[in-house]
């Protein structure tokens, strides 16, 4: 049986503030069950799409290719080459990123070496 949260238990869990959740909501990302209160009821699928949303904000996927993706995963499994296709493109720049960030390691990398041997000529001498 899965378990229910209310939103303030899903905010802690999450991260994410009560505000973000309910903004996330009016997006169409999130669509929580309601009790008979009418208060929002959170299941541990719904914990599950979130932490994915979590993770996907992290990579840097924009919040606009956060909503494409869940309107194709909306659709069911005929979408999954489209969904993969948006997850490729982030992986790239990611990838992309990550070299560039390499190429400026080894940047600094290469000027401490220069360094120690400028300072290893000044100590001989």
């Amino acid at each position: 049986m899965s378990k229910i949260y209310q939103i303030s238990q899903v905010a802690k869990l999450s991260g994410f503030s009560i505000a973000t959740l309910r903004y996330y909501e009016k997006l169409g990302l999130l669509k929580p069950a309601r009790d008979r209160n009418n208060y929002r009821i959170f299941s541990d699928n719904d914990l599950r799409w979130i932490g994915f949303i979590k993770r996907a904000k992290a990579t840097g996927l924009s919040l606009n290719k956060i909503i494409d993706y869940a309107k194709l995963r909306e659709q069911g499994n005929q979408t999954i080459k489209e969904r993969m296709a948006i997850l490729d493109e982030q992986e790239q720049l990611l990838l992309d990123n990550q070299r560039e960030i390499q190429d400026h390691i080894d940047f600094l990398k290469g000027k401490r070496n220069y360094y120690r041997q400028v300072l290893n000529q000044i100590s001989e001498a």
